[in-house]
């Protein structure tokens, strides 16, 4: 299995599949049809049936049951697209055997160093073989470590007949990184009764809580004069923004908080004198504190456009994804069967808050569960990203693992 999942994952992370939020498109770059195609090749090979892509780019498939008892269609999802955050081209992994627990030079040249000293949580990986970037671009296990898993377990469970399991259903979905994964996701034909998203991080996450999520993009619009004879006539975009931001609680920032307490994050910022553009995310898991801030944000830009001139700053603001806890608590066994695959593994399941998104929120809505499991990965979303062959290996036994307790359970 280890040579297997090797194999997979670095075949899949030399696609570049970064999707674009400037884009109209579905997907909303050409890489991520490249590797869609290339999945649907694998999945005709490996014995898995009913494979197909739609025009979206959205690949379905099934494992279909090996026993007579009646049991619920489970599905497992994973995104080939990878973050925008930073580069995801030219992808070149690096493998580290049986790590000491020291430092690991990413790229000599440029002196990038993965220490424990900044990321305490290496330690836990002592005795892995680890992967890592070499330092010039992210890794892209996020997401493709699930894809490999996922299609790692349906391989294995074609291999081995002799584990009972229900009808299961797979998809590869594009876009998730931009917040478009499920816009174009048919539930009904993907057609489970319940789903998970194999998209998480460390060994035995289990999550079903996440963020409420919006987007607010604004425009501040000034007025640029020459400099020497300005008083009283410039009016520079970039103070602006810089004012609006001042206005937002400080301590309401990604790097200030953890745990259940919201943020503020001010995703991209552009401009000169004349016009400033700013993207932010808010994000709270309670949803009456998410109603607040975005109804702050809106009453700060009121409150500014009065010291500035009307019409001076242009707000967009939309919600993108709600806590799927609300939907997830009322079924219950989606849950219960994941946290005992993992116990019949002999891992602990740590179930937290996502302190982000999966498509899984979004489909939940949708009408189909859809929590979140790990992947063995670390540091998503940049050089410093890694990934735990060892934990891929466990997380691919727990997706078997859950498929069989799904018929043993029926």
């Amino acid at each position: 299995m280890k040579e297997d999942l090797i194999r997979r994952f670095t075949s899949y992370v030399k696609v570049n599949t970064q999707s674009d939020d400037d884009s109209p498109s579905c997907p909303s770059t050409p890489g991520q049809l490249t590797l869609a195609r290339q999945l649907v090749a694998e999945l005709k090979s490996i014995g898995m049936q009913e494979v197909t892509m739609d025009e979206n780019g959205y690949v379905m498939a099934t494992l279909p049951a090996n026993t007579d008892r009646a049991t619920p269609v489970v599905g497992f999802m994973a995104h080939v697209d990878t973050a925008t955050d930073f580069t995801g081209d030219g992808v070149n992994p690096q493998f580290v055997e049986n790590y000491d627990g020291g430092d690991i030079v990413l790229n000599k040249e440029r002196n990038i160093v993965l220490s424990p000293k900044t990321f305490p949580e290496l330690l836990n990986y002592k005795g892995h073989t680890l992967i890592t970037t070499d330092g010039t671009t992210l890794l892209g296990a996020d997401d493709k470590s699930g894809v490999t898993e996922i299609m790692t377990a349906m391989d294995y469970l074609i291999q081995h007949s002799e584990i009972k399991h229900g009808k299961v259903r797979v998809a590869f979905t594009p876009d998730e990184e931009i917040g478009r994964g499920p816009h174009k996701f048919d539930v009904k034909a993907f057609g489970a009764s319940f789903a998970y998203t194999v998209d998480g991080g460390a060994l035995g996450g289990l999550e079903y809580e996440n963020f409420n999520a919006a987007e607010a993009k604004l425009i501040f619009k000034g007025s640029n004069v020459h400099p020497g004879s300005a008083k009283n006539k410039m009016l520079n975009s970039i103070k602006m923004a810089v004012d609006f931001q001042n206005q937002l609680p400080a301590e309401e920032a990604p790097e200030l908080t953890d745990g259940y307490e919201g943020f503020y994050h001010p995703l991209t910022f552009s401009g000169d004198v004349e016009q400033t553009k700013v993207v932010y995310i808010i994000r709270d898991f309670d949803k009456n504190k998410f109603e607040a801030k975005k109804a702050f944000v809106q009453e700060t830009v009121q409150k500014l456009e009065k010291k500035y001139g009307e019409g001076t700053i242009e707000l967009q603001l939309k919600d993108q994804y709600y806590n799927m806890k609300n939907i997830v608590e009322q079924h219950k066994e989606v849950f219960d069967v994941a946290y005992q695959a993992m116990k019949n593994l002999d891992i602990e399941p740590q179930v937290l808050p996502i302190r982000g998104g999966t498509d899984g929120a979004q489909i939940s809505y949708m009408g189909l569960p859809t929590p979140n499991l790990f992947t063995g990965g670390e540091n998503f979303h940049g050089k410093y990203e890694y990934l735990s062959v060892n934990d891929m290996i466990k997380a691919t036994k727990t997706i078997v693992e859950i498929a069989r307790l799904f018929e043993e359970q029926a």
